[in-house]
């Protein structure tokens, strides 16, 4: 039988020979065990001079998820300016009269603000939103209105979605479609609940409304222990919506969030709502625009074709420095496809998704040269598959980023443990040691990754890192623990 003392030396020499090894050591003993073992690793890890500090499969390319809003994010602060702000027209057609009534048509010309109708820390309530649209008709002497408010949504051309998104994300919130004048991020809740097994599923529509759509409940509620499946399908060519799939019996009543392929017309309604309950005449409903660029309204009837307006004034969003935060803080899709949408509107005039990686490739070119065979980009925001990027892209990305004029504002945009996506990521760590890291999380099915900046005790990038998980079958939970405690090491 060991004596005690024997096996206190032993346990003490262990956790010393633990504490002693290098980041590298950790990186192979933490592949080699489960979780991560028979998955896909990439580890790259680098001082801000560009010294190796850990280094795995660094150069193979990989799924990053929402890692991909790094690049975005990035891409648009370095180009754009922190100070950027996206701008929404108020124009018209036809004439204002003596009496103050215009006899046309009053136009929101979007621009890709994405805040408008959101309810997050950034974006300007709607009422006050309304109530400066509704100033720009007054500067212009509109008092009363004979004809319709039009939603102009045709600065960004091509599909709402990108093609290459899995068609089960595409009617819901988080693959809801971006288009140049959106409305509470082209989303719509559903709250539902169970009824009687075999029944429909219960489904009230909360926020916002939509009364041109044709609503059709094919779901059902399904046994107990059957989960939930449900998914809305719906599409921009025709106003029509099924929701298909089973709630089960025994789950608890909850808020759904669905796609709303009608930002446009969504906007055009709740203004015209607004200025008919503040007293205005409108005589003419709310219409958007089809992308044949007829004017349609409720009734998806095409009228007759849309006007150029005369634009009166505009309404600016939030500056880009603080949407920056919000996208990367709350992995926010809808946002970050904006922001990738906006770099092709202002580059080339055109918002399609090839002109936006073009958009975005030029300026990466600028920023790192040398590493762009370690990037393919389909999106802004990583929900498509077919996104690759290698942690050696990545750290030499974040790197570079240092150097840029964006880069306080970039790094105020990241999130350490504790906010947003990283709410449950190394929660045993002080605020101290919180304090010093900046970084994004990036997770789908068999993926987890985390990219981002080490800071010294004076705030200051010590290190850069992305850590990448492609093919596991772990839980997210027990992977986030792992690829955490990796992160732990390099404090």
């Amino acid at each position: 039988m060991r004596k005690p003392w024997i096996l206190c030396a032993l346990f003490f020499s262990g956790a010393l020979l633990h504490a002693q090894e290098t980041l590298q050591q950790k990186v192979e003993r933490a592949v080699s065990r489960e979780p991560l073992k028979g998955a896909v690793v990439g580890v790259m890890v680098q001082d801000l001079s560009g010294r190796v500090v850990a280094r795995r499969e660094a150069d193979r390319r990989m799924v990053p998820a929402s890692n991909m809003k790094l690049v975005t994010t990035g891409a648009a602060l370095h180009a754009l300016g922190a100070d950027f702000r996206f701008a929404t027209g108020i124009g018209y057609t036809g004439e204002v009269d003596a009496e103050g009534t215009l006899h046309g048509d009053v136009y929101i010309v979007g621009g890709g603000d994405p805040t408008i109708g959101v309810s997050d820390t950034v974006a300007v309530k709607p009422d006050a939103l309304f109530w400066r649209w509704k100033s720009i008709l007054k500067q212009a002497g509109i008092g009363r209105i004979d004809g319709r408010i039009v939603g102009d949504g045709r600065a960004y051309e091509g599909h709402l979605e990108n093609t290459t998104w899995g068609y089960d994300d595409t009617g819901t919130y988080y693959g809801a479609g971006c288009n140049a004048l959106s409305f509470y991020e082209n989303a719509i809740d559903l709250a539902v609940s169970a009824d009687a097994e075999g029944a429909p599923v219960k489904v009230v529509q909360r926020y916002p409304d939509t009364p041109w759509m044709h609503f059709t409940n094919r779901s059902e509620t399904g046994p107990k222990g059957t989960g939930n499946s449900l998914y809305l399908y719906t599409t921009d060519l025709a106003p029509y919506s099924e929701l298909r799939g089973t709630f089960a019996v025994d789950r608890k009543p909850k808020l759904e969030h669905f796609a709303n392929k009608y930002g446009a017309l969504t906007c055009a309604y709740y203004f015209w709502q607004n200025l008919r309950s503040t007293g205005w005449s409108v005589s003419g409903g709310y219409a958007d625009i089809d992308r044949g660029g007829w004017l349609r309204g409720p009734d998806f009837v095409p009228v007759e074709k849309a006007g150029t307006p005369a634009v009166a004034g505009e309404s600016l969003s939030p500056v880009l420095s603080r949407i920056a935060r919000e996208t990367n803080v709350r992995s926010d899709n809808f946002y970050a496809e904006a922001l990738f949408r906006q770099m092709g509107e202002r580059s080339s005039g055109i918002a399609v998704y090839d002109s936006c990686r073009v958009a975005v490739a030029d300026v990466l070119k600028a920023l790192v040269p040398d590493a762009l065979d370690g990037l393919r980009m389909e999106d802004g925001s990583g929900l498509s598959r077919l996104n690759t990027l290698s942690p050696a892209f990545m750290t030499a990305y974040l790197r570079a980023m240092t150097r840029s004029k964006a880069f306080d504002a970039f790094l105020a945009s990241l999130p350490q443990p504790g906010e947003g996506t990283l709410a449950g990521v190394l929660p045993k760590l002080t605020a101290a040691q919180k304090a010093r890291l900046r970084f994004k999380s990036g997770s789908m099915d068999g993926v987890l990754c985390y990219s981002g900046y080490v800071l010294s005790q004076d705030g200051v990038p010590q290190y850069v890192f992305s850590l990448m998980v492609n093919g596991a079958t772990a839980k997210t939970s027990v992977l986030r623990d792992t690829l955490g405690g990796l992160i732990e090491a390099m404090l």
